[in-house]
C-alpha cells in the first residue's frame, strides 16, 4: 500500500521579486517530491525565465494541471496562472506582477478551503502592489483569515524560537489604543492552544512583552503595564495559561532569556519580527488559530538581489518542511484529543496503580458484556 503524502500548495508571489527563484532552489532536490506532493500555482513562462538564470539548479518539469485535484504525486505539479504574455520587470513593483499573484493566491485558497490541499506556502507579495489591483487586505495573515474560520494569530517560528503578534499591520501609534486586557487574554489562551496543537508542546511557557521601556517602571514611563498587560495575565492565568510577564523586550532578548520559554507574545510587529529575524534568519511566518494552514518565508520581495541568482531558499524551505510538520502534528492532536485517557482521582491520599486501572478497565468490560 503506497504511503500517503500532503498536497502543499505554492504560490508564486510577486513576479519579479525572488519568488520563483527560491521556489525552483527549494523543489531542485528530488527528495523533495518523495516527502509531499508539491502544487505550485504560477506561469509557467515566468518559471522558465528565472530558471534560465539559475545555472546550478536543473530545470524542473511540471505536471500542468487545472487544480490540486488533479496533482500527481512524484510530481511537480503546476497550476497555470495569469495571463501567459504577462511581461517580467525584474526588480520592479508593477501592477501586472501584482495581478499574476493575487490569481495564484486566490486558485491557492480556493483549493485550500475546498480541501484539495493540507496546506499553502505563500511566496512574497508587495503590499502596496496588491492594493492597486483590488487585494484589499494588509497582507496575506489578513487575505487567508477572510477565507477561513477562526480568529487569525501571526506566528514567527523556527527551531529556537516562536513570537507572536498581539496586533500585526497597524501603524505604531495605534497599538496603545488597540491593546486591552481582554485581547490579551484571548490571544494567550488561543496561542496555549495552538502550541499544543500545532507544535506538539504538552504545556507551554510564555513570555509576554510590556508595551513601554523598561516594562513601565512601575508607571514612570507609561501604565498599560500595570492597567492593561499584568490584569490580562492573570486571567490567562486563571485559565490555565502558564504565562510570565510583562518582561522587558530589550533584556529578554538580548540576555538570551527567550530560551527560558516555548513562545513569546510580542505586543506590535516590529517588537516581535526585529530580534526574531535576527536570531532566526530562517525562520517561518505561520498563520495560526485558523482551520486552515498557510505558511511563508519571513523574508519579502527582495527586488535589488531578483533575478540575480543570490537568493537564499532555505527559509523557503524551512516553510514547506513547517507546513508538513503542522499538518502532521494537528491530525496527531486531533486523534489523540479524541478520546483522552478517563480522569482517575487520588483516593485517600495514595495515588492511582496501573493495577487499579487495569482493574477499573476490567469492571469497564465485564459491564459492557453484561
Amino acid at each position: 500500500m503506497s504511503e500517503y503524502k500532503h498536497k502543499i500548495g505554492i504560490t508564486q508571489g510577486d513576479t519579479n521579486g525572488i519568488g520563483w527563484e527560491v521556489i525552483l532552489k527549494a523543489l531542485s532536490h528530488p527528495s523533495m517530491v518523495e516527502l509531499f506532493i508539491p502544487v505550485v500555482y504560477g506561469a509557467k513562462h515566468i518559471a522558465d525565465f528565472y530558471a534560465n538564470k539559475l545555472e546550478d539548479v536543473e530545470p524542473l518539469q511540471f505536471n500542468i494541471c487545472r487544480s490540486a485535484a488533479e496533482a500527481r504525486k512524484g510530481k511537480i505539479n503546476l497550476v497555470e496562472c495569469g495571463d501567459k504574455s504577462a511581461r517580467i520587470e525584474v526588480g520592479r513593483p508593477t501592477e501586472e506582477a501584482a495581478k499574476q499573484a493575487l490569481e495564484a493566491l486566490e486558485k491557492a485558497s480556493a483549493d485550500l478551503v475546498a480541501g484539495d490541499l493540507s496546506a499553502v506556502v505563500t511566496a512574497p507579495i508587495n503590499k502596496e502592489s496588491m492594493q492597486k489591483v483590488g487585494f484589499g487586505f494588509t497582507g496575506h495573515t489578513e487575505y487567508f483569515a477572510s477565507k477561513a474560520e477562526g480568529e487569525p494569530m501571526m506566528i514567527m517560528c523556527s527551531e529556537t524560537l516562536r513570537v507572536a503578534l498581539q496586533t500585526v499591520h497597524i501603524p505604531v501609534d495605534k497599538v496603545a489604543e488597540s491593546l486591552s486586557s481582554e485581547k490579551i487574554t484571548a490571544s494567550l489562551v488561543a496561542l496555549r492552544h495552538t502550541l499544543k496543537q500545532d507544535f506538539g508542546i504538552v504545556e507551554p511557557r510564555i513570555a509576554v512583552l510590556s508595551l513601554n521601556p523598561h516594562a513601565g517602571d512601575g508607571g514612570l514611563l507609561g501604565s498599560e503595564e500595570q492597567e492593561i498587560i499584568r490584569p490580562a495575565i492573570i486571567e490567562a492565568a486563571n485559565q490555565g495559561v502558564l504565562a510570565f510577564g510583562p518582561l522587558a523586550a530589550d533584556g529578554l532578548f538580548a540576555g538570551g532569556g527567550y530560551k527560558k520559554y516555548d513562545a513569546i507574545l510580542a505586543m506590535y510587529h516590529d517588537q516581535g519580527l526585529t530580534p526574531f529575524k535576527a536570531l532566526s534568519p530562517e525562520g517561518v511566518n505561520f498563520t495560526a488559530g485558523l482551520n486552515i494552514i498557510r505558511t511563508s518565508p519571513d523574508h519579502g520581495t527582495a527586488y535589488d538581489i531578483a533575478g540575480k541568482n543570490l537568493a537564499d531558499a532555505q527559509s523557503m524551505r524551512s516553510a514547506i518542511y513547517e507546513a508538513i510538520d503542522i499538518v502532521n502534528r494537528r491530525r496527531d492532536y486531533k486523534y489523540w484529543s479524541r478520546n483522552p485517557l478517563e480522569h482517575f482521582e487520588r483516593e485517600k491520599g495514595r495515588d492511582v496503580s496501573m493495577k487499579d486501572l487495569q482493574e477499573a478497565e476490567q469492571r469497564k468490560g465485564g459491564a459492557s458484556n453484561e
